[in-house]
C-alpha cells in the first residue's frame, strides 16, 4: 500500500467513524477530510473544490427546487387529500398513502414527498381515532422504495449514473433504473401494506401519539414572571391550584439560569424566575393567563400591532438548520420574534431553559410567533409543520403549469433532446418566471449541507479511485470470495452497501461503493452495469435505524417510535429487497 493510498484510508476511515457517531454534522465532517486531503497533497490543487461543480450535485440543487416548485403549485396537495379517505379501513389506508408515497417519489425528491404526505396522513390519522404510528413507518418507507424508480427519485441513483458516465462513457437515462427499482418498489410497497405495519411494536399501535403531540406529557416550557405579576411573592406551591385546573404539571422553577432542587415548591416566586410547564399547547396558555404570567419574549409580540400572534407544531428532521443548536444561538426571538414555547423529546423530560437546550433531530417544537412570519421561520430552520395548514398557500391555479412544464422537460430529456440538467434548469427557470417558486426561496430550497457533502466527497473518491485505492478493496473483496459464483460476489457487495447505507448517510454511501463495484466487475470479467444497480438498490435502502435516510428521522417524534422499532418493520424488508433485487438485476443487466 502506498503512502497515498495509506492518507486516503485513513481520511475515510475518520469519516465513517465520525458519520456514525453523528456528533458532527456530516457536511462539516466531509469537508473537513477534503481540506486535509488537499492539505497532504493526496488531491491536486486543481481538483480540490472539483466536486462542487459536478453534473450530480447540480442535478441534485436542482431537483430540489423543482421539488419545491411541485410543492407549492397545490398539485400534490389535491391528489393527496382527493385519493386518502378517513373511512377505509387501516390497511386499505396503509396501501394507498404507500402507492401514492411511492409514485410522488418516484418523480420528485423522496424527502419533499414524505414532507407533502406526512401532515396528510397525520390528519386522517386524527378522523379515524387512531394513533399515527401504524401509519408513518409505512409511509416513510414508501417513499424511500418510491425514490428507486427514476433517475431523480433519489441523490444515489444521480450520484450512480454520472459515475457511470465517468467510468464508462455513458450515464444512465431517466428511466434506467426503472426496471429493477419499479420490481423493488412494488414487492416493497405489496409487504409494508399488508405485513410490515403488524411488525410495529403492539405498544406504539396502542400508544396514543396524537394525542402526546399536544399532550399533557408533550411539551416542556417556560412562563417568566413578569414584574407585575400577581405571582411574585408567593410560593410556587400556591399556584398548584391554577396548574390543576388548566391540566398542566410543574415542573420546577428557574433562576438567573439555573433549575431550583425539587424543593423550589415553597420556594418564593421572583420576579424574572421561569416557571418550567408541562402540557398541551391549549393547558399552557389557560395556566400561563390564570397564574397571572407571560410567555419569554412575549412584550415582542405585544408590540407587532395589527399582526395576529399564533402557535405552530413543527418536527426537527435530519440536517436541519436548528439541529444540535439552541434557540438563544440562532437568534430565534430577538431576530425573527419568534419564541419556542416548548420541546417535546422522546428519551427525557427536559427540565432546564428550552431556549438554552441543544435541538436534537425528531424533536417536535412549539413555536409561538407572527401568523404571517411564523411559516417563513419554519422554513428558515429546516423545519416541517405538523399541522395541516403547511408552511405555505399552495398556488392552485398554477398546479397544471407546473406539472406540464416538468413532465415536458423530463420527456426532453428522457427522449435526448436535450441534457438533462439543462432541462431541470429550465424548469427552475419557468418557475421562477412564473413565480411558482418565489426568487426569496430558490436557494432556500437547496438542501445545502448534502450539497457540501456530495461536493467534497467527489473529489476524495476520484483521488482514492486514481491511486488504486479502490482496486485494492477490490481485489480484496475477491480475493476472500475466491471460488465463489459471481452472483454471490455480486450479493456479498449489495449487503455490504446495504449495511453502511443503515449508518451512513446514502450519498456518501453511494460514493464509497460505486467505484469499488466496478473494481470488482473488472476483476471479475462481468457486467459493471449489474455491480452499479446493485450499489444503486443497496445506498437507498435504509430500512433498520432513523439515522440511515432523513426520512426515517422525520417520523421518529410524530410516530413516537424508538430506535429500536425500525428493524422489526425494517430487517425483513432489506432481506426481500435482497431476494428480489438480485434476481431481478440478473435478469435486466446479465453479468
Amino acid at each position: 500500500m502506498t503512502t497515498d493510498q495509506t492518507i486516503l484510508f485513513s481520511l475515510i476511515t475518520l469519516i465513517l467513524i465520525f458519520l456514525i457517531w453523528g456528533k458532527i454534522r456530516y457536511d462539516v465532517t466531509a469537508f473537513a477530510a477534503l481540506v486535509l486531503a488537499a492539505m497532504t497533497g493526496v488531491i491536486p490543487k486543481d481538483q480540490i473544490f472539483s466536486g462542487f461543480g459536478h453534473p450530480a450535485v447540480i442535478i441534485i440543487a436542482l431537483v430540489l427546487i423543482v421539488s419545491r416548485g411541485l410543492s407549492r403549485s397545490g398539485a400534490i396537495e389535491m391528489l393527496a387529500r382527493k385519493v386518502v379517505d378517513s373511512s377505509r379501513s387501516l390497511q386499505n389506508h396503509i396501501g394507498i398513502m404507500a402507492v401514492i408515497s411511492a409514485t410522488l417519489s418516484s418523480i420528485m425528491n423522496n424527502v419533499a414527498a414524505l414532507a407533502l404526505l406526512m401532515p396528510v396522513d397525520i390528519q386522517a390519522a386524527q378522523r379515524s381515532k387512531r394513533s399515527p404510528s401504524l401509519t408513518l413507518m409505512p409511509l416513510s418507507f414508501a417513499s424511500i422504495l418510491g425514490g428507486m424508480i427514476t433517475l431523480i427519485g433519489t441523490p444515489p441513483n444521480i450520484v450512480i449514473a454520472t459515475f457511470r458516465e465517468s467510468a464508462l462513457g455513458k450515464p444512465y437515462g431517466m428511466f434506467s433504473f426503472a426496471p429493477v427499482g419499479l420490481v423493488v418498489a412494488i414487492v416493497g410497497v405489496l409487504y409494508v401494506s399488508f405485513l410490515g405495519w403488524r411488525l410495529i411494536p403492539a405498544e406504539r399501535g396502542k400508544h396514543d401519539t396524537l394525542l402526546e403531540l399536544g399532550d399533557l406529557k408533550a411539551y416542556i416550557s417556560n412562563a417568566k414572571v413578569q414584574k407585575a405579576s400577581s405571582a411574585v411573592d408567593k410560593k410556587l406551591k400556591d399556584l398548584e391550584p391554577f396548574a390543576e385546573k388548566s391540566d398542566v404539571n410543574i415542573l420546577g422553577l428557574v433562576r438567573h439560569g439555573k433549575h431550583l432542587p425539587g424543593s423550589a415548591r415553597r420556594e418564593i416566586i421572583r420576579k424574572n424566575d421561569l416557571v418550567v410547564l408541562e402540557g398541551r399547547p391549549d393547558a399552557i396558555d389557560q395556566f400561563v393567563g390564570a397564574a397571572d404570567l407571560e410567555y419569554v419574549g412575549a412584550h415582542k409580540h405585544d408590540s407587532m400591532l395589527a399582526e395576529a400572534v399564533t402557535l405552530m407544531e413543527v418536527v426537527v428532521p435530519k440536517g436541519a438548520m436548528i439541529e444540535g443548536r439552541k434557540a438563544m444561538e440562532v437568534r430565534l426571538l430577538s431576530q425573527r420574534n419568534v419564541t419556542l414555547l416548548g420541546i417535546s423529546r422522546k428519551d427525557r423530560r427536559i427540565r432546564e431553559q428550552v431556549r438554552k437546550v441543544p435541538i436534537k433531530a425528531g424533536d417536535i417544537l412549539l413555536l409561538l410567533g407572527p401568523e404571517e412570519q411564523l411559516p417563513n421561520v419554519v422554513d428558515w430552520l429546516g423545519c416541517l409543520s405538523l399541522a395541516g395548514r403547511g408552511l405555505e398557500v399552495p398556488q392552485r391555479s398554477k398546479a397544471w403549469a407546473a406539472v406540464a412544464i416538468f413532465a415536458a422537460a423530463i420527456i426532453a430529456a428522457s427522449t435526448g433532446l436535450i441534457y438533462l440538467p439543462m432541462a431541470l434548469a429550465a424548469v427552475v427557470v419557468a418557475y421562477v418566471a412564473l413565480r411558482i417558486v418565489p426568487l426569496s426561496q430558490v436557494y432556500d430550497s437547496v438542501e445545502w449541507p448534502v450539497i457540501v457533502l456530495l461536493g467534497s466527497m467527489i473529489p476524495i473518491g476520484a483521488a482514492l479511485e486514481a491511486r488504486g485505492g479502490t482496486t485494492l478493496v477490490a481485489n480484496a473483496i475477491v480475493d476472500w470470495t475466491a471460488g465463489w459464483p459471481t452472483v454471490a460476489v455480486l450479493t456479498i457487495l449489495m449487503l455490504v452497501t446495504m449495511t453502511l447505507s443503515d449508518v451512513l448517510n446514502n450519498v456518501a454511501t453511494a460514493l464509497i461503493a460505486a467505484p469499488i463495484g466496478i473494481d470488482i466487475a473488472t476483476r471479475l470479467d462481468a457486467n459493471p452495469d449489474s455491480f452499479l444497480m446493485a450499489v444503486a438498490v443497496a445506498a437507498s435502502c435504509a430500512f433498520l435505524t432513523p439515522i440511515g435516510h432523513k426520512n426515517n428521522t422525520i417520523i421518529m417524534g410524530p410516530g413516537g417510535y424508538k430506535f429500536g422499532d425500525y428493524w422489526r418493520m425494517g430487517l425483513p424488508l432489506e432481506i426481500l429487497v435482497v431476494l428480489v433485487g438480485i434476481p431481478t438485476i440478473l435478469l435486466v443487466w446479465p453479468l
